[in-house]
């Protein structure tokens, strides 16, 4: 399994090369301004305040990422990049960035995530433990996790 530490700004233009090779939800570096707001400047200033992230690297190759934003409990990403999926690395990452959520004394984290079933993120998602809210922001849903939900036998997400 590759390495998995804290990102660094510096890190963040290989995450984005990650982001750009996902099979599926791939984005543009265009969309994620435009439709995100986010760019690289952005996300390097954020990170000195408010967003986190860990990265899996294989040697000194970025294969994955995950980052959370502590002001409003969102699970912003986790992406892998596809020679490495099925291998527990998304599973990995959405952990880290969980648990520094949950540290962040939030009650309750969230994410958008894309509805469509035929998606893997959709079982993905649910399978550790992740509840719809009804909520939906352009073409995503809402979905939640609770400490609580979180820490039900079974659902452990190490």
């Amino acid at each position: 399994m590759p390495e998995l530490r804290e990102m660094m700004p510096s890190d963040l233009e290989s995450v984005f090369a990650v982001r750009l090779a996902t099979r599926e939800n791939r984005v543009t570096m265009e969309e994620l301004a435009d439709d995100y707001g986010i760019t690289l400047d952005g996300l390097a200033q954020d990170m000195r305040t408010h967003l986190r992230g860990w990265l899996a690297e294989d040697g000194r190759r970025a294969v994955g990422f995950s980052m959370g934003d502590a002001t409003t409990g969102e699970v912003q990403v986790v992406a892998v990049h596809p020679d490495y999926e099925d291998r527990g690395l998304g599973k990995a990452l959405l952990a880290r960035v969980v648990d520094w959520l949950f540290a962040q004394k939030h009650a309750e984290v969230w994410l958008r995530a894309n509805p469509d079933p035929t998606l893997r993120a959709f079982g993905f998602y649910r399978k550790l433990g992740w509840q719809r809210t009804g909520e939906v922001r352009g073409s995503e849903e809402i979905l939640r996790l609770s400490r609580s939900a979180r820490d039900l036998p079974g659902r452990s997400q190490t």
